[in-house]
């Protein structure tokens, strides 16, 4: 039992120090556990694993004793396309000339860097009777993570942006705009969210049926570098102050818990019908990072719901049916849409107002809608040793064409999934699992609305951001008596 002991504390430590990176349906992985992830996330009504918790709490006393850990190698691809800068149609006479004032982001394409992250997960199960058990399961929620380089600044860019700010300070001005994507240097955000679920489970309706809770831990790290040209557009500034918490503060942490319950119960013979909730994670704030985010740093993890069933139309095959729902909608961090060319800005009185700069109560964010997913997964049992899966997954998109400037920090606009995987058994008390994904190239174009007029009148850049990913994960499962 001694080494069971060290496996735990050395996974769970694994866990807490690992950086992840998940952008998948929106910012939540695809799924949890290796199994699910082969399945592109779908199986609330099949528990298999340890990690089952993170999908349906009710799963723990149909997987035995037993102990899962992993790591996935998870490669997502960031970009963004601007057109030209705006300019002036020929023969305007001066003034009127050259690029229009505005803010454009530099044309051409611009790509993230760091593409590669190595993520562990872990999960553990213990019966505690035949009809009720007890797991602790981490893993990684979700993130968005972008790395971009202080490109230079091209004589159009810098001459609009010029123009831009001596509008708005009434002084004439030049080179304001520095290298970078935002005019400050190097510039992205990296969020990483850890949950630590402690889920309880239980049988009833003479072992047909099962429900659970658990007590969901929450940590999350965020920093952000390189968007002090937003300073002015922050409600500190405006009300007078300095904003020292909007941009390059390093890491920051928050913490906070939710709750998470579900049930499943065979419903017709070979037919399982399940459903899980998890409320929202209410978060403590991100201070260093108050004059950016909504109320003041506010960051909470949306709540979620799934349903689901799982069909066994033969011994050896089983189908799998999830629908997913997420609340981004209930964070404003990630659902304020983002009003600062028009409710912040001195370039428009009449509809100023502070509420709407950032870190205001009505702060920009990134625009994100509530999204839904459905997932569908074959699982075929070839022997009793080899077990083979395949899944698919697709999900509204959350992001809308009006958002895309503040989302070339957070492009999390894929929306399908392919998968597959495979489990060995080594022994009655070992096996090993192995899943990949693929989610195909997203485009999101937009207007930058830091450009042009709204109407159309005054023409402004188009911005389209995009995003691929692949993920290889591998886990061993032990199991005993």
């Amino acid at each position: 039992m001694l080494h069971k002991q060290k496996l735990l504390v050395a996974a769970v430590a694994g866990c807490l120090v690992a950086p992840s990176a998940f952008a998948t349906n929106g910012y939540f992985a695809h799924g949890y556990g290796t199994k699910s992830k082969a399945l592109a996330g779908a199986g609330v009504a099949l528990p298999q694993d340890s990690l089952y918790s993170a999908t349906n709490p009710a799963g723990g006393v149909w997987v035995g004793h037993r102990l899962d850990a992993g790591a996935a190698l998870f490669s997502p691809h960031r970009e963004f396309k601007a057109t030209d800068v705006p300019a002036f149609p020929p023969g305007f006479p001066p003034p009127f000339q050259g690029s229009l004032p505005g803010f454009p982001l530099e044309p051409g394409k611009t790509k993230s860097d760091s593409n590669y992250f190595l993520i562990p997960t872990f999960g553990w199960n213990k019966m505690l009777s035949d009809d009720a058990a007890f797991g602790v399961a981490v893993y990684g929620n979700g993130g968005m993570n972008t790395d971009y380089d202080d490109d230079p600044v091209s004589a159009a860019r810098g001459e609009a942006v010029d123009k831009f700010v001596s509008l708005a300070t009434g002084q004439p001005v030049s080179g304001v705009c520095q290298p970078g994507v935002f005019c400050a240097g190097k510039s992205g955000v990296d969020l990483s969210q850890l949950f630590v679920n402690l889920s309880y489970s239980r049988k009833f309706a003479n072992d047909k049926a099962s429900w659970g809770a658990g007590l969901i831990l929450a940590a999350q790290r965020f920093k952000a570098k390189g968007l002090a040209f937003f300073s002015p557009f922050t409600e500190t500034a405006v009300k007078g102050g300095i904003p020292t918490k909007l941009t390059n503060n390093g890491y920051d942490w928050s913490y906070g818990a939710g709750l998470k319950i579900g049930a499943q119960g065979e419903v017709y013979p070979g037919v399982t019908l399940a459903a899980s909730y998890q409320t929202k994670t209410w978060m403590t704030k991100f201070d260093d990072y108050k004059d950016l985010f909504a109320n003041g740093g506010e960051f909470d993890i949306p709540p979620t719901a799934t349903i689901g069933l799982a069909w066994k139309p033969a011994p050896q095959h089983t189908l799998l049916l999830d629908y997913q729902y997420i609340w981004y909608e209930s964070v404003d961090a990630i659902s304020n849409p983002n009003d600062l060319a028009t409710r912040c800005s001195p370039l428009n009185p009449s509809g100023f107002n502070p509420s709407y700069c950032l870190g205001g109560s009505k702060g920009a964010g990134f625009g994100w809608e509530n999204t839904g997913v459905i997932k569908v997964g074959w699982q075929f049992e070839y022997n009793p040793t080899w077990t083979f899966r395949l899944g698919y997954s697709h999900n509204d998109q959350p992001i809308p064409k009006s958002e895309v400037v503040f989302n070339t920090l957070a492009p999390g606009v894929v929306e399908n999934h392919i998968t597959a995987g495979f489990t060995q058994k080594l022994s009655k008390k070992n096996e090993w699992s192995l899943s990949a994904m693929y989610a195909p190239k997203t485009d999101i174009k937009g207007r930058n609305q830091f450009t042009g007029a709204p109407d159309g009148s005054i023409p402004a850049q188009d911005v389209t951001i995009s995003m691929d990913q692949w993920e290889i994960e591998a886990s061993f499962g032990f199991l005993w008596d």
